[in-house]
């Protein structure tokens, strides 16, 4: 059974930094790209950030662009989002998901596998 647990998440004040961890078990995590994605109340789902299976290759959400960091230890089957200047808006829910192919991807139907999700508040 492949499970992802995200966490990290709180409450801070805008410009501050939060570093969100996804550590996932019962599947090769080295093999997978993986990606990390937000939900706001009242919003849908949006793709934040990926990053390729040997984390080579990242890309990111023009909103996120500069300011998240998106990395991973294959040693410790865990993926990370650094994020720094953050403001209001990007209050969500983060879930981090492993995708069902070996090339990156950045929308949800690529994603086989979620976590339930971390809360980040930001206060203005």
């Amino acid at each position: 059974q492949v499970q992802l647990v995200e966490s990290g998440g709180g409450l801070v004040q805008a410009g501050g930094s939060l570093r969100l961890s996804c550590t996932t078990s019962g599947r090769t995590f080295s093999r997978y790209p993986m990606g990390w994605f937000r939900q706001a109340p009242g919003k849908e789902r949006e793709f934040v950030a990926a990053i390729s299976w040997s984390g080579d290759n990242t890309y990111y959400a023009d909103s996120v662009k500069g300011r998240f960091t998106i990395s991973r230890e294959n040693a410790k089957n865990t993926v990370y989002l650094q994020m720094n200047s953050l403001q209001p808006e990007d209050t969500a829910v983060y879930h981090c998901a492993a995708a069902n192919s070996y090339i990156i991807a950045t929308m949800s139907d690529d994603y086989d596998y979620w976590g339930q999700g971390t809360q980040v508040t930001i206060s203005s």
